[in-house]
């Protein structure tokens, strides 16, 4: 880059959905940035670049977290995981196929933060109530569905054999 002496830049090294990455960055580069444009996963969105709509929420140590109000170089040591390792190569994870099925999509844009956010929360809560899983989306904002639909296929996804237990 242009102006910028190689050694202001500082090795990130993390597992991405389950693979070993190093790239030098710069230090003050967003996470979401680093996913984005160092990586190629594009499927974590950044809207509001604030923290509020949740669009760049991907997994750290398992953990939901809005990767716009993280440096890249917080990633050392840690495991990430975003939109794209959720499906097996062409076959979609079962909550993915869920909001398929259910419509739970319009533009798609707030999808990548819901579909992480979700992935955790159900992953603590097997079973939530349409009333918990209401509370489990209030940080992520959806200007296209309503909602219904998006609340449809977790529960869809929690019936038995799909998602939910066998």
């Amino acid at each position: 880059m242009r102006g910028h002496d190689m050694s202001d830049r500082r090795e990130v090294i993390a597992t991405v959905n389950g693979e070993r990455r190093a790239e030098l960055v710069a230090p003050r580069l967003l996470l979401s940035d680093f996913l984005r444009g160092h990586l190629g996963l594009t499927g974590t969105h950044v809207g509001c670049e604030h923290g509020v709509c949740g669009c760049c929420t991907v997994l750290f140590d398992g953990e939901p977290v809005r990767s716009c109000l993280m440096l890249a170089v917080q990633a050392s040591g840690h495991e990430i995981d975003t939109v794209e390792g959720l499906s097996d190569g062409k076959v979609l994870h079962p909550l993915q196929e869920a909001f398929r099925r259910e419509h739970a999509l319009q533009c798609g844009f707030c999808t990548p933060g819901i579909l992480m956010t979700l992935t955790a929360f159900l992953r603590d809560n097997p079973s939530p109530s349409r009333d918990e899983i209401r509370g489990a989306l209030s940080g992520t904002l959806c200007r296209c569905t309503g909602y219904v639909n998006i609340l449809n296929a977790v529960e869809s996804y929690l019936e038995p054999g799909i998602g939910g237990t066998p």
